[in-house]
């Protein structure tokens, strides 16, 4: 049985589809607290706290990519949410995708967000089990401390950085490497992409050095029916650094969909 996860559900306009963020690691829902802001005065927006992150229960070892696809399954069955829009970010987007592998007749719509559908490699299997042992042992902060730069832009808003280093800060660090040893096991989901048959945002900082515009636009390439949008001055989490364009981009791509 899925642990219960903790969500923010907000909007209740049944006229258009309800979209579902998935959060990246190692943060939790309130990363989309612009969005759900933005959109939930027009639409059911649903954001949970995968396991192990959040307000969700922690559940050490290992967590694949499959269990926090079938947690968000579990949840929107007990909401009564039938078919949505599924959005995700870096390690989010890659739960979209495998959410798309194993229930695609639910799915209206997929937004990808600086993330990327290769396969781990050997020696990214290595450096993901490596820096679950690190965290276990040391905690959240120090590698908070070192990647927050690579998480924001440098030049991000002092709030948007301070919001993403409490999030950091505050992930379990059990639950953090249970899904870094999860995640390192994960399929390739290239080939899946060239068979998606709903259409597909693809969104990416310009500035993202953990899934740099190249793996964007190879995504865009891969979906039969995508739209690419690059957010300038931006780097990994371009929905907290530049939330207007983000809102933007994805109100485009929702207006559609609701046609």
């Amino acid at each position: 049985m899925a642990p219960f996860l903790a969500y923010e559900d907000k909007g209740t306009d049944s006229s258009r589809l309800p979209l579902v963020l998935v959060h990246g690691h190692p943060f939790d829902r309130t990363m989309w607290s612009p969005q759900i802001a933005a959109f939930s005065p027009a639409r059911r927006v649903i954001a949970p706290d995968l396991r192990g992150y959040g307000a969700s229960p922690v559940v050490p070892g290992v967590t694949p990519l499959g269990v926090f696809a079938e947690d968000i399954a579990a949840l929107l069955d007990e909401l009564e949410v039938a078919e949505f829009v599924l959005g995700g970010l870096s390690m989010g987007g890659q739960i979209v995708m495998e959410c798309y592998r194993r229930f695609p007749e639910r799915i209206r719509g997929l937004v990808l967000a600086d993330t990327f559908p290769a396969a781990e490699t050997p020696e990214g299997r290595k450096a993901r089990d490596d820096m679950a042992d690190r965290l276990l042992s040391e905690g959240m902060r120090g590698y908070a401390d070192e990647v927050l730069h690579r998480m924001v832009a440098p030049y991000a808003d002092a709030g948007a950085a301070a919001h993403v280093h409490r999030m950091m800060t505050a992930t379990s660090p059990e639950g953090a490497a249970a899904a870094l040893r999860g995640r390192a096991l994960r399929p390739d989901y290239r080939e899946l992409l060239t068979r998606v048959t709903v259409p597909a945002l693809v969104v990416v900082g310009a500035d993202d050095t953990y899934t740099p515009v190249s793996d964007a636009e190879a995504m865009h390439a891969a979906l039969p029916d995508a739209t690419l949008r690059i957010v300038e001055s931006a780097a990994h989490l371009p929905n907290l650094e530049r939330p207007a364009e983000f809102n933007e981009a994805l109100a485009a791509f929702l207006a559609r969909l609701d046609d």
